[in-house]
Protein backbone atom coordinates (compact mmCIF):
# COMPACT_ATOMS: atom_id res chain seq x y z
CA UNK A 1 0.00 0.00 0.00
CA UNK A 2 1.37 3.64 -0.86
CA UNK A 3 -0.11 6.25 0.24
CA UNK A 4 1.20 9.03 -2.56
CA UNK A 5 2.67 12.20 -1.27
CA UNK A 6 1.11 11.89 1.62
CA UNK A 7 3.51 10.18 4.20
CA UNK A 8 6.50 11.58 5.80
CA UNK A 9 9.05 10.52 8.67
CA UNK A 10 7.01 11.88 11.84
CA UNK A 11 10.37 13.08 13.13
CA UNK A 12 10.53 16.04 10.75
CA UNK A 13 7.09 16.72 11.99
CA UNK A 14 7.35 20.10 13.75
CA UNK A 15 3.56 19.01 15.50
CA UNK A 16 4.92 16.12 16.66
CA UNK A 17 5.96 16.82 20.65
CA UNK A 18 3.90 14.03 22.68
CA UNK A 19 0.94 14.74 25.34
CA UNK A 20 -0.72 17.54 22.84
CA UNK A 21 -4.88 16.75 23.13
CA UNK A 22 -6.76 16.06 20.07
CA UNK A 23 -8.66 18.06 18.88
CA UNK A 24 -12.62 18.14 18.39
CA UNK A 25 -14.31 17.17 15.36
CA UNK A 26 -14.86 20.00 13.17
CA UNK A 27 -17.71 21.62 12.60
CA UNK A 28 -19.60 20.83 9.90
CA UNK A 29 -18.56 17.19 8.89
CA UNK A 30 -21.22 15.73 7.37
CA UNK A 31 -23.63 13.40 9.24
CA UNK A 32 -21.74 9.98 6.79
CA UNK A 33 -18.39 11.07 7.91
CA UNK A 34 -19.61 12.02 11.43
CA UNK A 35 -20.89 7.80 11.55
CA UNK A 36 -17.70 6.69 11.24
CA UNK A 37 -15.59 9.26 12.93
CA UNK A 38 -17.07 9.00 16.05
CA UNK A 39 -16.22 5.21 16.78
CA UNK A 40 -12.87 5.98 14.97
CA UNK A 41 -12.33 8.48 17.78
CA UNK A 42 -13.60 6.38 20.37
CA UNK A 43 -10.95 3.04 19.40
CA UNK A 44 -8.69 5.98 19.66
CA UNK A 45 -9.11 7.06 22.91
CA UNK A 46 -9.89 4.08 24.33
CA UNK A 47 -6.23 2.13 22.67
CA UNK A 48 -3.93 4.59 24.71
CA UNK A 49 -1.59 6.40 22.01
CA UNK A 50 -1.16 9.83 21.00
CA UNK A 51 -1.48 10.82 17.73
CA UNK A 52 2.20 11.26 17.33
CA UNK A 53 2.60 6.98 17.80
CA UNK A 54 -0.57 6.11 15.60
CA UNK A 55 1.26 8.18 13.30
CA UNK A 56 3.97 6.64 13.47
CA UNK A 57 2.69 3.28 13.36
CA UNK A 58 0.17 3.94 10.30
CA UNK A 59 3.03 5.27 8.10
CA UNK A 60 1.77 8.95 7.58
CA UNK A 61 2.50 12.44 9.15
CA UNK A 62 1.16 13.14 12.15
CA UNK A 63 -1.02 16.13 10.44
CA UNK A 64 -2.56 13.66 8.37
CA UNK A 65 -3.82 11.62 11.04
CA UNK A 66 -4.69 14.79 13.10
CA UNK A 67 -6.86 15.56 10.53
CA UNK A 68 -8.39 12.57 9.72
CA UNK A 69 -9.02 12.04 13.57
CA UNK A 70 -10.68 15.92 13.87
CA UNK A 71 -12.25 15.65 10.10
CA UNK A 72 -10.88 18.95 9.00
CA UNK A 73 -9.37 19.54 5.52
CA UNK A 74 -10.13 17.17 2.75
CA UNK A 75 -11.78 14.33 3.26
CA UNK A 76 -9.00 11.43 3.57
CA UNK A 77 -8.31 8.78 1.12
CA UNK A 78 -9.19 5.18 1.57
CA UNK A 79 -5.10 4.24 1.85
CA UNK A 80 -5.12 7.13 5.05
CA UNK A 81 -8.06 5.99 6.46
CA UNK A 82 -6.84 2.05 6.35
CA UNK A 83 -3.85 2.59 7.81
CA UNK A 84 -5.18 4.27 10.73
CA UNK A 85 -8.13 1.54 11.10
CA UNK A 86 -5.22 -1.44 10.64
CA UNK A 87 -3.70 0.75 13.96
CA UNK A 88 -6.62 1.12 16.25
CA UNK A 89 -8.37 -2.44 15.50
CA UNK A 90 -11.03 -1.25 14.06
CA UNK A 91 -12.88 -3.78 11.25
CA UNK A 92 -12.04 -2.99 7.52
CA UNK A 93 -15.17 -4.08 5.58
CA UNK A 94 -18.13 -2.21 7.25
CA UNK A 95 -15.67 0.82 7.65
CA UNK A 96 -15.37 0.64 3.82
CA UNK A 97 -19.10 0.92 3.06
CA UNK A 98 -19.41 3.90 5.46
CA UNK A 99 -16.27 5.74 3.73
CA UNK A 100 -17.41 5.27 0.55
CA UNK A 101 -20.83 6.59 1.91
CA UNK A 102 -19.60 9.70 3.38
CA UNK A 103 -17.03 9.88 0.16
CA UNK A 104 -19.98 10.56 -2.42
CA UNK A 105 -21.38 12.92 0.50
CA UNK A 106 -18.91 14.86 0.21
CA UNK A 107 -19.25 15.16 -3.90
CA UNK A 108 -16.01 13.06 -4.49
CA UNK A 109 -16.28 11.72 -8.06
CA UNK A 110 -16.62 7.67 -8.73
CA UNK A 111 -13.20 7.56 -10.19
CA UNK A 112 -11.36 8.54 -7.08
CA UNK A 113 -13.81 6.37 -4.82
CA UNK A 114 -12.89 3.99 -6.61
CA UNK A 115 -9.25 4.24 -7.25
CA UNK A 116 -8.14 4.77 -3.70
CA UNK A 117 -10.06 1.37 -2.51
CA UNK A 118 -8.35 -0.25 -5.93
CA UNK A 119 -4.50 0.82 -4.35
CA UNK A 120 -5.25 -1.24 -0.79
CA UNK A 121 -6.09 -4.67 -0.53
CA UNK A 122 -7.74 -5.36 2.82
CA UNK A 123 -5.68 -8.27 4.52
CA UNK A 124 -7.94 -9.05 7.83
CA UNK A 125 -11.03 -9.65 8.89
CA UNK A 126 -14.27 -11.37 7.70
CA UNK A 127 -16.34 -9.53 5.30
CA UNK A 128 -19.73 -10.61 7.17
CA UNK A 129 -20.36 -9.37 10.20
CA UNK A 130 -20.40 -11.77 13.42
CA UNK A 131 -22.79 -14.32 13.62
CA UNK A 132 -24.77 -12.55 16.89
CA UNK A 133 -24.73 -9.19 15.00
CA UNK A 134 -26.72 -10.56 12.08
CA UNK A 135 -28.85 -12.05 14.30
CA UNK A 136 -29.43 -8.61 16.45
CA UNK A 137 -29.87 -6.80 12.59
CA UNK A 138 -32.51 -9.07 11.14
CA UNK A 139 -34.74 -8.45 14.79
CA UNK A 140 -34.42 -4.99 15.13
CA UNK A 141 -34.40 -3.78 11.30
CA UNK A 142 -37.89 -3.51 11.18
CA UNK A 143 -38.74 -0.93 14.21
CA UNK A 144 -35.10 0.79 12.97
CA UNK A 145 -36.03 1.80 9.53
CA UNK A 146 -40.45 2.28 10.93
CA UNK A 147 -38.85 4.73 12.97
CA UNK A 148 -36.57 6.10 10.51
CA UNK A 149 -39.28 6.84 7.52
CA UNK A 150 -41.21 9.24 10.09
CA UNK A 151 -38.14 11.23 9.98
CA UNK A 152 -36.22 10.54 6.85
CA UNK A 153 -38.72 9.47 4.07
CA UNK A 154 -38.29 5.92 2.25
CA UNK A 155 -34.94 6.57 0.76
CA UNK A 156 -32.94 8.27 3.26
CA UNK A 157 -34.16 6.03 6.00
CA UNK A 158 -33.03 3.06 4.69
CA UNK A 159 -29.18 3.83 3.87
CA UNK A 160 -29.46 5.29 7.48
CA UNK A 161 -30.14 2.09 8.81
CA UNK A 162 -28.19 0.26 7.15
CA UNK A 163 -25.17 2.92 8.26
CA UNK A 164 -26.45 2.00 11.83
CA UNK A 165 -25.61 -1.55 11.60
CA UNK A 166 -22.27 -0.93 10.15
CA UNK A 167 -21.46 1.38 12.81
CA UNK A 168 -23.04 -1.40 15.27
CA UNK A 169 -20.56 -3.67 13.95
CA UNK A 170 -17.43 -1.28 14.27
CA UNK A 171 -18.20 -1.41 17.86
CA UNK A 172 -19.89 -4.28 18.37
CA UNK A 173 -17.64 -5.79 21.21
CA UNK A 174 -18.08 -2.23 23.10
CA UNK A 175 -22.02 -2.64 22.59
CA UNK A 176 -21.64 -6.56 23.79
CA UNK A 177 -19.99 -5.37 26.93
CA UNK A 178 -22.14 -2.35 27.67
CA UNK A 179 -25.27 -2.76 30.55
CA UNK A 180 -27.91 -3.12 27.70
CA UNK A 181 -26.98 -3.81 24.26
CA UNK A 182 -30.58 -2.90 23.26
CA UNK A 183 -30.24 0.48 24.94
CA UNK A 184 -26.67 0.84 23.49
CA UNK A 185 -28.16 0.26 19.57
CA UNK A 186 -30.18 2.85 19.74
CA UNK A 187 -28.73 5.67 21.10
CA UNK A 188 -26.34 5.11 17.72
CA UNK A 189 -29.88 4.83 15.72
CA UNK A 190 -31.23 7.74 16.99
CA UNK A 191 -28.51 10.12 16.87
CA UNK A 192 -28.18 8.67 13.11
CA UNK A 193 -31.54 9.45 12.37
CA UNK A 194 -31.66 12.87 14.07
CA UNK A 195 -28.39 14.33 12.35
CA UNK A 196 -30.16 13.56 8.92
CA UNK A 197 -33.80 15.11 10.32
CA UNK A 198 -35.19 18.58 9.27
CA UNK A 199 -35.38 20.67 12.17
CA UNK A 200 -36.94 23.77 13.22
CA UNK A 201 -35.26 25.43 16.44
CA UNK A 202 -34.16 22.75 17.05
CA UNK A 203 -36.70 20.33 17.62
CA UNK A 204 -37.18 17.64 14.44
CA UNK A 205 -40.00 17.72 11.88
CA UNK A 206 -42.48 15.31 11.51
CA UNK A 207 -44.62 16.51 8.37
CA UNK A 208 -43.93 13.24 6.34
CA UNK A 209 -45.67 11.31 8.81
CA UNK A 210 -48.88 13.60 9.07
CA UNK A 211 -50.59 12.87 5.52
CA UNK A 212 -50.07 9.19 6.49
CA UNK A 213 -52.56 9.56 9.45
CA UNK A 214 -55.58 7.35 9.23
CA UNK A 215 -57.47 10.66 10.52
CA UNK A 216 -56.28 12.09 7.44
CA UNK A 217 -56.73 8.90 4.84
CA UNK A 218 -60.82 8.76 6.45
CA UNK A 219 -61.58 12.61 6.49
CA UNK A 220 -64.11 13.05 4.24
CA UNK A 221 -63.40 15.79 1.26
CA UNK A 222 -64.57 18.89 2.58
CA UNK A 223 -62.38 18.07 5.90
CA UNK A 224 -59.33 16.72 4.21
CA UNK A 225 -57.57 20.76 4.24
CA UNK A 226 -58.98 21.10 7.80
CA UNK A 227 -57.49 17.80 8.94
CA UNK A 228 -53.92 18.17 7.27
CA UNK A 229 -53.72 21.48 9.12
CA UNK A 230 -54.69 19.52 12.13
CA UNK A 231 -52.38 16.82 11.70
CA UNK A 232 -49.28 19.16 10.98
CA UNK A 233 -50.29 21.05 14.83
CA UNK A 234 -50.10 17.64 16.49
CA UNK A 235 -46.89 16.57 14.60
CA UNK A 236 -45.14 20.03 15.30
CA UNK A 237 -46.41 19.43 19.01
CA UNK A 238 -45.21 15.80 19.05
CA UNK A 239 -42.02 16.86 17.71
CA UNK A 240 -41.16 18.95 20.68
CA UNK A 241 -41.81 16.76 23.23
CA UNK A 242 -38.94 15.13 25.24
CA UNK A 243 -36.39 12.69 22.98
CA UNK A 244 -37.42 9.95 25.52
CA UNK A 245 -41.46 10.73 24.94
CA UNK A 246 -40.97 11.53 21.50
CA UNK A 247 -39.76 8.11 20.61
CA UNK A 248 -42.80 6.37 22.49
CA UNK A 249 -45.46 8.20 21.16
CA UNK A 250 -44.05 8.01 17.54
CA UNK A 251 -43.78 3.71 17.83
CA UNK A 252 -47.44 3.31 19.44
CA UNK A 253 -49.62 5.86 17.76
CA UNK A 254 -47.55 6.51 14.20
CA UNK A 255 -46.26 2.45 14.03
CA UNK A 256 -48.83 1.03 15.94
CA UNK A 257 -46.35 -0.81 17.90
CA UNK A 258 -47.65 -2.67 21.91
CA UNK A 259 -45.96 -1.22 24.66
CA UNK A 260 -43.76 -4.46 25.38
CA UNK A 261 -42.51 -4.38 22.00
CA UNK A 262 -41.30 -0.63 22.21
CA UNK A 263 -39.68 -1.85 25.49
CA UNK A 264 -37.41 -4.26 23.32
CA UNK A 265 -36.71 -2.13 20.93
CA UNK A 266 -35.33 0.62 23.36
CA UNK A 267 -34.02 -1.44 25.74
CA UNK A 268 -36.30 0.06 28.52
CA UNK A 269 -38.68 -1.62 31.60
CA UNK A 270 -42.11 -1.62 30.45
CA UNK A 271 -43.53 0.60 33.14
CA UNK A 272 -41.07 3.01 31.32
CA UNK A 273 -43.12 3.08 28.28
CA UNK A 274 -46.24 3.84 30.09
CA UNK A 275 -44.73 6.12 32.54
CA UNK A 276 -43.36 8.44 29.02
CA UNK A 277 -46.89 7.71 27.43
CA UNK A 278 -48.59 9.01 29.97
CA UNK A 279 -46.74 12.10 30.68
CA UNK A 280 -46.62 12.64 26.62
CA UNK A 281 -50.78 12.74 26.61
CA UNK A 282 -50.51 15.00 28.90
CA UNK A 283 -48.62 17.25 27.50
CA UNK A 284 -50.07 17.34 23.98
CA UNK A 285 -53.62 17.44 26.04
CA UNK A 286 -52.13 20.58 27.82
CA UNK A 287 -51.47 22.71 24.45
CA UNK A 288 -55.03 21.23 22.34
CA UNK A 289 -57.29 21.07 25.09
CA UNK A 290 -55.89 23.81 27.54
CA UNK A 291 -59.49 23.17 30.16
CA UNK A 292 -59.45 20.00 30.44
CA UNK A 293 -58.09 18.59 33.67
CA UNK A 294 -54.84 16.34 32.94
CA UNK A 295 -53.72 15.84 36.25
Amino acid sequence: MTGGGGRADVGDDPLSRPGRKLGPIADGVSPAHRAWLEPVRARYFAGGLTVSELARKAGWSKSKVSELLRGVGLYPSWELTYGVLHVLGVPAWPMLRLWRAAAFEAHKKPQWVNGCVDRVVITAGSHLPPVDHRAFAEINRGAYTSYAQVFLGVADCGRTVDEVFDVLWLCWEEALSSANVQKFAWRVLRRSVMARAAHIDGHPQLGPAAFNTVALQQAPPGRKFAQIEESLALFRAIGRLPGFQLDVIVFRYLRGLAPHQVADVLGVPHASIRSAERHAKRSLTAIFHPGVNHS
